[in-house]
């Protein structure tokens, strides 16, 4: 049992009601361990040694090679341990032991039978499904058009045995961060988790190895925790087709979506929007009825949904997690696929979370950057606000960057963007026209975009072609629009460019907060001046007498 085994053991059973006591003696481990244990389903991490080579790895094809040949060889005239032990010395001059080629032996040679396909017919016994009990889950690949591109998706599926009740949802990968999203998405939208135990196939995502013929499985770590956190008892299906139809509820169900709802090919621009349609399409099948039952979807899921196990209050983290090096470029790797991140970053390793439909970038728990996950391997996702601070030094690079001509196929870089840069290197020149550009463009930090784009536009018509002025007008844009009734506004007279101001300065005079200050009053002065003569009446009256 590993360390993360353990912990989910144990906190299955402090969720059972189990003493801490009790668990200590149990498991024979101290009470500062099975406290770690119910505080976080995470072990401490343990630097893990790289495996050692042994003296069999050189003849370990041969020893397959072996076994092979025994698949068609006369069932007593096989290759037994010892024949194989007494081959590799004889023949190969192999410095082995027995007990390692015994070790490799026993766990090779169900593998290989498993590969060769030769097992005897089975027969298929029908199951009864108890409410709340049990569920399926599976992945199936779907051509979706994205954005006018013909690309490969994955289809999660998460199916309630009794009820039939699905969930499903549509990722750009099938990996361990889809897996567990996908899994989130479902428990929460069927509000609970089955009590008994959730089947499944022999994906990597959950499974590392497969031990044999048997359901002995090796599970991934993250996988436990994930399942101790969800209180998950899973259950594998044989490895390869021959498992296929212990979890046909979810096999038939995903061909069944996939016929009905994906044809024709759905076209979108995001996966968001196609998830949407996920849901609906969701909502609409629990009206059908499977096969000759009497009643819907909804009204068995109805009968099941109370009796599902709560969920857990507490989160957990489906990303997966990554620290690689900022590039001269700005960028960083993640799968293959490189992203941008701000060039003050450049040289530093930064942390990565990476999830299923977009990746965030964080320096120090600040996050600094968040990208829409690329779908295609090779690929490359460029932020233009990641390079103003090394192009406003370097405006020549901005024409040729590759981020600009990607914030211009996204959009983000108008044809009213390229029309004031124009005027503005007629103006300024090459070199200050460029800065000019890529001042406004900072803007976009503290402005949104469509305000940005309304002060350049309103700039560009009255020939003022300077950052103050575009921020100015921004500003102006956005303040109209969060105050549409402001007395002192009077449109433009018809056929008239409006007016605008164009000096940031004077804007700020025109604009000055309201002084609620009271007027001075020379009051006080003038009492004192009044005393002042009053005393000195007094004392020439006196000099005269």
């Amino acid at each position: 049992m590993s360390k993360v085994e353990l912990y989910a053991t144990i906190r299955r059973d402090h969720r059972a009601g189990m003493k801490m006591r009790e668990i200590e003696r149990k498991y024979n481990v101290s009470w500062r361990t099975v406290r770690k244990a119910v505080n976080s389903v995470w072990p401490e991490p343990r630097k893990k040694l790289p495996p050692r080579p042994t003296a069999l790895d050189p003849f370990k094809p041969v020893i397959d090679e072996m076994l092979r040949t025994d698949l068609d060889a006369p069932r007593k005239q096989r290759h037994t341990i010892t024949r194989i032990f007494h081959r590799l010395v004889e023949e190969h001059s192999a410095d082995v032991s027995y007990q390692m080629v015994r070790r490799y032996v026993s766990d090779r040679k169900p593998e290989i039978l498993a590969a060769s396909g030769k097992v005897p017919v089975e027969a298929f016994v029908p199951q009864t499904h108890l409410p709340g009990h049990e569920a399926e889950v599976d992945f199936g690949d779907v051509t979706v058009r994205l954005a006018g591109e013909l690309v490969i998706c994955y289809l999660f599926s998460l199916r309630l045995s009794y009820s039939g009740k699905a969930v499903h949802r549509v990722f750009a990968s099938c990996g361990q961060e889809a897996f567990f999203e996908g899994h989130v998405h479902a428990l929460r939208t069927l509000g609970g988790v089955p009590r008994s135990k959730i089947r499944y196939d022999n994906l990597k995502s959950a499974v590392a190895q497969v031990l044999g013929l048997n359901r002995a499985r090796v599970e991934t770590d993250r996988w436990i925790a994930f399942r101790s956190h969800f209180n998950i008892e899973s259950f594998y299906c044989r490895p390869g087709i021959e498992g296929a139809h212990e979890k046909g509820g979810v096999e038939g169900m995903i061909g069944y979506f996939r016929r009905n709802h994906f044809t024709p090919v759905p076209e979108v621009d995001t996966l968001a929007e196609l998830n949407e349609m996920v849901d609906q399409w969701d909502l609409h099948d629990g009206h059908r009825r499977i096969g000759s039952r009497p009643r819907t979807v909804d009204e068995y899921f109805a009968i099941e949904q109370p009796l599902l196990m709560p969920l857990p209050q507490e989160p957990f983290e489906t990303g997966r997690l990554f620290t690689p090096r900022v590039d001269r470029y700005s960028q960083i790797t993640v799968r293959t696929n490189r992203y941008s991140v701000p060039t003050r970053l450049i040289g530093k390793r930064v942390r990565v979370v990476l999830h299923a439909s977009h990746l965030v970038v964080y320096d120090r728990n600040v996050e600094v950057a968040r990208h829409e996950r690329l779908i295609a391997k090779g690929g490359c996702r460029l932020d233009l606000d990641h390079y103003l601070e090394a192009l406003i030094r370097k405006p020549g690079a901005f024409p040729g960057a590759t981020a600009l001509e990607q914030a211009r196929s996204a959009g983000r870089f108008t044809p009213v963007h390229d029309a004031w840069w124009a005027q503005a290197r007629k103006v300024h020149g090459e070199r200050d026209g460029t800065r000019a550009l890529i001042e406004v463009l900072l803007l976009n930090r503290h402005l949104a975009h469509e305000h940005v784009v309304a002060g350049l536009a309103t700039a560009l018509r009255a020939g003022a072609l300077t950052a103050d002025a575009v921020a100015l007008e921004a500003r102006k844009a956005a303040q109209t629009e969060d105050e549409p009734t402001i007395g002192s506004f009077v449109p433009a007279a018809s056929g008239q460019t409006p007016a605008s101001v164009t000096s940031l300065h004077e804007w700020r005079l025109t604009h000055l907060p309201p002084d609620t200050r009271p007027m001075p009053s020379v009051t006080p002065y003038d009492q004192l001046l009044r005393r002042h003569r009053t005393s000195g009446s007094n004392h020439r009256e006196g000099e005269a007498q």
